[in-house]
């Protein structure tokens, strides 16, 4: 069964509007807590595929528990102006086509200017919060808001011009881009690839197969699991608790990673390092061309050093076969081990141990 409508104006809207819905109640700043909808349409089709398209506005697509599939469609002016319902009919005929429609077990939501139109005086921001069931794909774009996703199994395509990206609770493959913000993901597990031009990135709680790239912001990783790269060209990198294997680099800050359990390779063009490590992985590399190194490593463990820097410190080398000078360290400790790894090419390196694990 299909059902399709085409959407100019209110009128329209409320007489011909035939829909297939997702999502329900999510507090999110893309979307006021006290704004009402401008049109609520549920969805009693079987959806396993969410297609949303706007030109100004946010998307919010998600899984409740205990939610009723629906559309919910939000409209306001320009500069987040509140406009009567005469005014958006009006600009809605003249200006946009929205097109909301299901068919094979998809939902559509599109809004788009017409042909020819640049008036941005007028211009309409248009979003949409859709509520889905559990197991679902996506793929959702805007030129000028903000995307989340939450709560989703499934394959997930996204991508802003102008807005962020916030992820939460999901599982599967997910693929999200934004020009112009930052990204947030928590609690999610698969396949991500997550990259944003002009702002930070928080990974907190997830597992799986992760890569994360920003070309204007920090990196913030927390309580993460499996093979991660994560890259900044202008920013910090923090982490805490990643087991697995940590692939990070900076061009222009600080790196700084604690409780580390695992395989780490980190380098920096542009500032200190701090390497904490609980439990190693199969190889440590550290590499920084401006600043000071300082790694922990876990007490007792057999490892081959590889250290060299301005100057290296290694307080209580014990059990230590091979050469040690003042600028490097090349050699054997507890009968060797995995590869260890320092290079600092301007910046002192301390080497320090703990009975922590």
């Amino acid at each position: 069964m299909k059902s399709k409508i085409l959407l100019s104006g209110f009128t329209r809207m409320a007489k011909r509007l035939a829909l297939t819905g997702i999502m329900s109640g999510l507090s999110i700043i893309l979307f006021a807590q006290n704004q009402t909808p401008y049109y609520t349409k549920s969805v009693e089709a079987s959806v396993n595929m969410v297609e949303v398209s706007t030109s100004g506005g946010s998307i919010l697509v998600a899984y409740e528990a205990g939610q009723k599939n629906r559309v919910e469609v939000y409209i306001k002016g320009n500069n987040g102006k509140d406009l009567t319902k005469a005014e958006i009919e009006d600009r809605l005929n003249k200006s946009y086509d929205l097109v909301i429609e299901t068919s094979a077990n998809r939902i559509r939501a599109i809004a788009k200017t017409k042909n020819g139109y640049n008036d941005w005086k007028n211009s309409l921001s248009i979003s949409f919060k859709i509520y889905v069931p559990e197991k679902v794909d996506s793929d959702l774009k805007t030129s000028g808001g903000s995307i989340s996703i939450k709560g989703m199994n499934g394959d997930h395509d996204f991508a802003t011009s102008g807005g962020s990206l916030s992820v939460a609770g999901m599982k599967g493959k997910l693929d999200g881009k934004t020009s112009g913000g930052s990204i947030n993901v928590k609690d999610s597990e698969g396949e991500m690839e997550l990259a944003t031009s002009g702002g930070s990135i928080t990974a907190d709680g997830c597992k799986g197969d992760i890569e994360l790239a920003t070309s204007g912001g920090s990196l913030k990783l927390n309580n993460l699991n499996g093979t991660i790269d994560a890259y900044t060209s202008g920013g910090s990198i923090s982490g805490n608790d990643v087991k697995g294997e940590l692939k990070t680099s900076t061009s222009g800050g600080s790196i700084k990673i604690s409780q580390m359990r695992g395989s780490v390779d980190a380098s920096t063009s542009g500032g200190s390092m701090d390497v904490a490590i609980v439990e190693f992985g199969n190889y440590v590399k550290l590499r920084n061309s401006a600043g000071s190194i300082n790694l922990k490593m876990p007490a007792g463990k057999g490892a081959n050093l590889d250290l060299k820097g301005n100057k290296v410190l290694v307080p209580n080398l014990t059990n230590f076969s091979g050469n040690a000078s003042d600028d490097e360290v090349k050699g054997k400790i507890n009968g060797g081990g995995i590869p260890v790894t320092v290079k600092a090419s301007s910046g002192k390196i301390n080497i320090s141990f703990s009975d922590v694990q």
